[in-house]
C-alpha cells in the first residue's frame, strides 16, 4: 500500500525558487499555469475521472514543450507517473519515469526539493510495477535530499520514509523497513489532520509482520495494528473530503485481507458516499 500522497509535486515545489543564471532563458519562454492545471486534474480524479486527467495533462504536456516552460513539464511529467501508477499504466509510466528522471538532471532543479520529488515519484512508479530494486537507489538519492532541505516535521518527509519502507519490505529487508515506519508515524503524529497517513502506515506494518513472520504467527500483531488503523480513520476531527475517501479506500483492502470485513465494508462505504456526495 501506498502512502495518501502520490508524491506529486506540491506548490513549495513547483514554487521553488532557482537561481536566475540556471533558468531557461529563451524569447519563446512562457509558463504554463501550472497551479490550475494541477486545481483541475485534482477535480478529475476526485471522483476517479481518470480519462479526463490524463487527456488534461496530455494537452499540457504538449504546451509546456511548445513554451519551453521546463519546470512546467517536470510537474506534469511526476503528475503523469502518479496517474499511470493508479491506472496500471506500465508501458506509460515506465516511459514517463525515463523523461522525468532526464529532465530532472537539468542544472535549473540542482540542490531543490523539486529534483527529491521527482526522484520519490519515479521511485514509487517503479514500486507499482514490482520494478523495487530499480527504485530503492532513486528512494536514497530523494532522502539526500529532504533530510538535507525539509525540516524534521515536514510531512513530505514522513511520506518518503513511508515509502521508501514498503520498498525495502518487498526486498526483503524487514529491520531496515521497520524503522522507517516508525520514522513516518512520528512525523506524521505531530501534523494536523494526519490520521488517515498514520493509519495507512499501521496498515503498511501489518504487511510487514506477515511478510517477515507469516501471518499465523503474527496474527495478534496484525490485529493491533489494524486495530490502531481503525480507531484513528474513525477520528471524528478528520475532513470527510475526497484525500479521507482515498484513504478508506486504500486501507480497506488491507482490513478485507486479514478477515476484518465488516471494517472493509464500512470504509468503502465512506469513501463512496463521498465520492457520490463530491
Amino acid at each position: 500500500m501506498d502512502s495518501l500522497n502520490d508524491f506529486t509535486l506540491s506548490k513549495e515545489d513547483y514554487e521553488e525558487p532557482c537561481c536566475p543564471l540556471k533558468m531557461n532563458i529563451n524569447q519563446n519562454f512562457t509558463p504554463i499555469p501550472i497551479g490550475r492545471v494541477l486545481s483541475k486534474v485534482d477535480e478529475h480524479l476526485s471522483i476517479n475521472d481518470y480519462a479526463s486527467a490524463e487527456k488534461t495533462l496530455d494537452y499540457w504536456h504538449e504546451e509546456a514543450k511548445i513554451s519551453n516552460d521546463i519546470r512546467g513539464e517536470l510537474t506534469v511529467l511526476n503528475e503523469k507517473i502518479g496517474l499511470y501508477r493508479k491506472t496500471g499504466k506500465k508501458e506509460q509510466c515506465l516511459s514517463a519515469i525515463d523523461k522525468c528522471l532526464a529532465l530532472s538532471e537539468n542544472g535549473e532543479f540542482e540542490n531543490t526539493v523539486t529534483r527529491g520529488t521527482s526522484y520519490l515519484n519515479c521511485a514509487t512508479g517503479y514500486c507499482a510495477f514490482d520494478e523495487y530494486k530499480r527504485a530503492l537507489p532513486l528512494y536514497e538519492k530523494a532522502t539526500g535530499i529532504y533530510e538535507k532541505y525539509l525540516k524534521s516535521t515536514d510531512g513530505r518527509l514522513g511520506g518518503l520514509y513511508n515509502n521508501t519502507a514498503i520498498c525495502l519490505m518487498r526486498l526483503n529487508k524487514y529491520e531496515q523497513s521497520r524503522m522507517l515506519f516508525d520514522k513516518a508515524i512520528e512525523i506524521m503524529s505531530k501534523i494536523e489532520n494526519a490520521e488517515g497517513e498514520i493509519a495507512i502506515t499501521y496498515c503498511n506494518l501489518a504487511d510487514l509482520e506477515s511478510a517477515q513472520n507469516g501471518m499465523e504467527k503474527a496474527e495478534e500483531k496484525i490485529n493491533e495494528y489494524l486495530e490502531r488503523a481503525e480507531e484513528l480513520l474513525n477520528t471524528k476531527t478528520l475532513p470527510r473530503d475526497g484525500n479521507y475517501a482515498f484513504i478508506c479506500e486504500k486501507c480497506a483492502g488491507t482490513f478485507g485481507y486479514y478477515g476484518f470485513f465488516m471494517t472493509e465494508k464500512e470504509l468503502l462505504k465512506r469513501a463512496r458516499e463521498i465520492y457520490e456526495r463530491t
